[in-house]
């Protein structure tokens, strides 16, 4: 028994049952009712009526035995050091309190401070008074020939 696809429900049709439409072309189509074929005359299209196969098959109605659910790997999340620190620091560091972070903070900007006022002072004494030349200003372009201030 050979069973016949509707050419617009996509529904069976079977032996001795439904319509055979045959276009200019010699292009055959099978109708399991009248009312698919009318609608096909009319060219309506099949994707816009529900009842169809098309229909079902683009909206993805009716599926869910077939086709089981993937399954989504989880990410796993890794800790890991990075440049000028390795993990041990990162984690003594996320492990501290408020107040020892900010006891460290006070050392550093006092230690900072010291280093810049040593270095001031350093400045101070091995530092000769500026000479100054009476020499007339030349600009580059006069130093390599070029026009320059006539």
């Amino acid at each position: 028994m050979k069973v016949e696809i509707d050419s617009f429900s996509g529904y069976r049709i079977y032996p001795s049952k439904g319509k055979l439409f045959v276009r200019g072309d010699s292009k055959v189509f099978r109708f399991a009712s009248s009312k698919n074929a009318s609608l096909f005359l009319q060219k309506q299209n099949p994707r816009k009526h529900a009842w169809t196969q098309v229909y079902r098959r683009m909206h993805k109605k009716g599926i869910t035995e077939e086709v089981a659910k993937k399954r989504s790997r989880r990410t796993v999340k890794h800790q890991r050091g990075i440049v000028g620190a390795d993990l041990a620091a990162i984690a003594a560091k996320r492990n501290q309190t408020a107040a020892v972070r900010s006891q460290q903070r006070l050392a550093a900007i006092t230690k900072a401070k010291t280093e810049k006022k040593e270095k001031e002072s350093k400045k101070a004494k091995g530092s000769r008074p500026a000479t100054t030349t009476t020499a007339p200003k030349v600009s580059k372009q006069q130093m390599k020939g070029g026009k320059g201030g006539r």
